[in-house]
């Protein structure tokens, strides 16, 4: 009995945290926003205690930011902040692509079949949260081609601090399908013969992230 009354709670939270999600990935609430737990309750009829751990999910997954004396705010970068998020991508990624010759077969399918599910996401239209999820999988996927499982939990982490301003990135652009074939473009090069090219490469891509989103920011 009282496993099935913490799952549902679990579900509970799950909901609440994904209605959230849903809100902030559509541009509700723009970075900066204060989250107050009373008034959330109230709007999504549910307890204030339920609202708290659907906050501390979205905190975890860096959505949020929890201030002191001040409360939980919708995360906000600043161009520094970009810089230096994309300057550790691009660490971490050049390591993947640098060990792509020598990567096993099952991470080299990974990143294509991360690849094969953003271009799906793209053609079908798929909302800026699902879009930015295919998106950072396929980055993800280039990271793992290190086989180091802590450089891909370094990548998760930096992901997280990204995954709202990108979402806003793709829902202003609205060429979901053109970002993707760059991706497919890029894969392209990584997967060629040339090391030094791939680096270029993903360098190249990677400049160019950090010029949208830093624009985004600002905005």
């Amino acid at each position: 009995m009282y496993d099935s009354l913490e799952l549902e709670q679990t579900s509970t939270v799950d909901r609440a945290a994904d209605a959230l999600r849903q809100a902030l990935f559509a541009g509700d609430l723009e970075p900066g926003t204060p989250l107050r737990e009373v008034a959330l309750a109230d709007s999504l009829g549910i307890a204030r205690s339920t609202v708290r751990e659907a906050l501390g999910l979205l905190a975890a997954e860096g959505l949020l930011t929890r201030i002191p004396y001040r409360g939980v705010l919708v995360a906000a970068l600043d161009p520094a902040d970009v810089h230096d998020v994309i300057a550790a991508r691009l660490a971490l990624e050049e390591a993947g692509v640098r060990a792509w010759p020598t990567a096993s077969p099952e991470a080299r399918e990974a990143v294509r079949d991360a690849l094969g599910a953003y271009e799906d996401a793209a053609r079908s239209g798929a909302r800026p949260g699902p879009l930015a999820e295919a998106h950072l999988a396929f980055h993800r996927a280039l990271v793992a081609l290190s086989g180091s499982s802590r450089l891909v939990a370094t990548a998760d982490s930096l992901h997280g601090e990204l995954r709202l301003a990108l979402a806003g990135v793709d829902r202003r652009r609205g060429n979901a399908q053109q970002q993707a074939a760059a991706h497919r473009a890029l894969l392209d090069v990584v997967a060629g013969d040339d090391t030094a090219a791939a680096v270029t490469a993903v360098r190249a891509h990677l400049a160019d992230a950090e010029e949208s989103i830093g624009e985004a920011v600002t905005r």
